[in-house]
């Protein structure tokens, strides 16, 4: 079975918890055996496949749990709380991490639309979530099984491995998550483009007639378009993903008000206020009892 074969090539190339690059760009291996409940995080552009385990994630009080039955794609930066809450050393959480190429997935999404035959995006008006699960089908099994054959040889890594991992975006393109990975970066990625622009300028007081104008839509039609892919209103966006970007530099060492600064607040007493609002202890209990997990967000 296909997937078997994929887990024991990871299984056989590491042998502790941590991410481990392949060799091939955006391609990681990775392994959990201490369970780690739910804390603020930024999915970008990825897929994620597990091997083995469970991994969860929670976007606007929906929950996504996932295993080998189903890989998640995300295909836009959103803030999200994600833990591997079931890991264990009898029970490890086992995977592939892949970060998408937006340049490459671009051409490939926009090659399709173009070429004579290529699936076609569905006509309704609903924007597609940019996060979601797909079930394994055959073309993607044997891609990601292609790629990771590469192994560690530095030749075949050189020669095969743009053109492998090329296959399992349109693997991915063509998949149950395509509807959606083809909206973001195809034709009519409007909303993919506005997120990317406000995860670039999160320090900036970036306004909602800016982003609108951006993409050329009205303020209505660009909120309602924005709240279908991402479950959120773009100020409700704007601040998860401000006070989940901060919450990160946090647990990871940085000092409250810096990391307050860094996302865009000019008031520390705001900060304090959304901040304890949204986690229900305040920025200074949490740098003093989390940690960043050091695994996979």
């Amino acid at each position: 079975m296909i997937k078997q074969q994929i887990k024991q090539l990871v299984e056989e190339r590491i042998n502790e918890d941590g991410m481990f690059d392949t060799g091939i760009k955006g391609v990681r291996l990775f392994k959990v055996t201490t369970a780690v409940p739910c804390v603020p995080a930024v999915y970008e552009p990825t897929v994620i496949v597990i091997l083995g385990g469970k991994k969860e994630a929670i976007l606007e009080g929906a929950r996504y749990v996932y295993d080998n039955n189903q890989y998640m794609c995300c295909t836009v930066s959103i803030p999200v709380e994600a833990g591997t809450p079931e890991a264990s050393p009898e029970e490890p959480l086992i995977g592939v991490y892949i970060s998408l190429d937006t340049k490459l997935m671009t051409e490939l999404a926009i090659e399709m639309e173009s070429t004579a035959g290529a699936v076609k995006l569905p006509k309704s008006s609903n924007q597609p979530p940019g996060m979601s699960l797909a079930n394994w089908d055959d073309a993607f099994s044997d891609a990601l099984l292609r790629l990771l054959q590469l192994g560690d040889d530095k030749a075949d890594l050189s020669i095969l491995g743009d053109s492998r991992l090329r296959e399992l975006y349109y693997a991915v393109l063509k998949g149950e998550a395509g509807v959606s990975a083809r909206r973001a970066f195809g034709v009519g990625n409007e909303i993919a483009r506005s997120i990317e622009y406000l995860s670039l300028n999160l320090s900036k007081n970036v306004t909602i007639d800016e982003l609108a104008s951006l993409v050329g839509m009205s303020r209505a039609v660009f909120h309602r378009k924005f709240k279908q892919a991402t479950r959120m209103s773009p100020i409700q966006f704007m601040k998860s993903m401000r006070l989940n970007n901060a919450a990160m530099k946090i647990a990871s060492g940085m000092n409250v008000s810096e990391a307050a600064m860094a996302v865009g607040y000019v008031s520390s007493s705001q900060f304090s206020r959304e901040f304890k609002r949204l986690y229900g202890v305040s920025a200074k209990q949490w740098s003093q009892s989390q940690e960043l997990p050091k695994n996979i967000a």
